[in-house]
C-alpha cells in the first residue's frame, strides 16, 4: 500500500475595487494525485527539487536555464517530469480532496508579488508540516 498525496497548483492575485477595498483571489489550476511515495522525504523532496531547478518568468527568452512561464507551464512541466508510464501519477480536478491522501502539497504562485510558495499538510495529523519558500523545504526532512 502506498503513501498517497495530492499536489495542487494554485495561482493567487489581488483584486482592487474602486472603493479601495482589496480581495485576494485563488485560482486552482490543476491537482495531481500520487499513489505512492507521497511522504515528505519522497514526493515532497522531489517536488522541492523540481521547483528549485528553475525560475518563474513572464515570457520566454533565450536561456540555458529551466524556466516556468507561469504556473500553467510549471504544472505541465511537473507532470512531464514525474509521469513515466501507467499508474502512480494522475490528473484530478483542481479542488480534489478525500482521495485517501495522507499529504497535501500546494504550489502557490502569487501573480502580483511573483512569489512561489510551497506548503505540505499532513491530513492524518491535521497539521501543516511546512509553509514557505521551496528552497527552505529541506529543513523539515529531518523532523517529518
Amino acid at each position: 500500500m502506498g503513501t498517497r498525496s495530492l499536489t495542487r497548483f494554485i495561482e493567487t492575485y489581488e483584486l482592487k475595487y474602486k472603493n479601495g477595498k482589496k480581495k485576494i483571489v485563488s485560482k486552482p489550476i490543476t491537482c495531481v494525485y500520487r499513489q505512492y511515495d507521497g511522504y515528505p522525504d519522497g514526493h515532497g523532496k522531489e517536488l522541492a527539487d523540481f521547483l528549485n531547478s528553475g525560475e518563474m518568468v513572464n515570457g520566454i527568452g533565450s536561456t540555458d536555464k529551466r524556466v516556468f512561464n507561469g504556473l500553467g507551464c510549471l504544472a505541465a512541466q511537473f507532470i512531464k517530469e514525474f509521469k513515466d508510464g501507467a499508474g502512480n501519477i494522475y490528473i484530478h480536478e483542481p479542488d480534489s480532496k478525500d482521495c485517501w491522501e495522507q499529504y497535501v502539497y500546494e504550489v502557490i504562485y502569487n501573480f502580483d508579488t511573483k512569489e512561489l510558495k510551497l506548503t505540505c499538510y499532513d491530513v492524518y495529523d491535521k497539521r501543516f508540516l511546512f509553509e514557505g519558500n521551496p528552497k527552505e523545504f529541506y529543513t523539515i526532512l529531518q523532523t517529518a
